[in-house]
């Protein structure tokens, strides 16, 4: 129970639904998003006259790349499609990637300036009776609403 009194329904029915703004490429449902994380550095400042005394301060942002995967499926072609397009020409786009629970958008990270590092299949074995699994990689700008993003439209009261 929440502080409210009210049930907050939990389930094990995640996918992640991964948008780019040119709708040619939107790049479909994933199973698995790892790298939504976000450090910051850390600065220290030191007083000259105050022997051992010192503040830290929260520094620059680093976010680290994203992986995404699923099962291989008609949306891979989507996705060699734009890999191609960003091959021939290396354009940062944004996007969106959407938590979604039984097809209802439960949280979203807005991806500002974001690319592909990496892709890959696994190896093709048909003995192994399981799914090809593909991974593609994306470096980004970073998703919270600072300097780097511009804030979310916010109804008024």
């Amino acid at each position: 129970m929440n502080p409210l009194g009210l049930l907050t329904r939990v389930s094990m029915t995640h996918h992640f639904v991964v948008l780019i703004d040119n709708p040619t490429y939107d790049l479909g449902t994933w199973y698995r998003v790892s790298g939504l994380q976000v450090k910051w550095q850390r600065c220290e400042y030191r007083v000259g006259d105050r022997g051992n005394q010192f503040w830290v301060l929260p520094g620059n942002t680093e976010y680290e790349r994203i992986k995404l995967s699923r099962a291989a499926c008609a949306d891979s072609q989507v996705v060699q499609a734009w890999l191609a397009s960003t091959s021939l020409n290396p354009v940062p786009h944004s996007g969106v990637i959407v938590l979604m629970d039984y097809g209802i958008p439960v949280v979203h990270w807005r991806l500002n300036e974001f690319f592909p590092v990496a892709w890959q299949i696994v190896d093709f074995d048909a003995d192994a009776a399981k799914p090809a699994i593909e991974t593609l990689e994306l470096a980004h700008t970073g998703f919270l609403y600072d300097e780097s993003l511009p804030a979310p439209n916010v109804p008024k009261r």
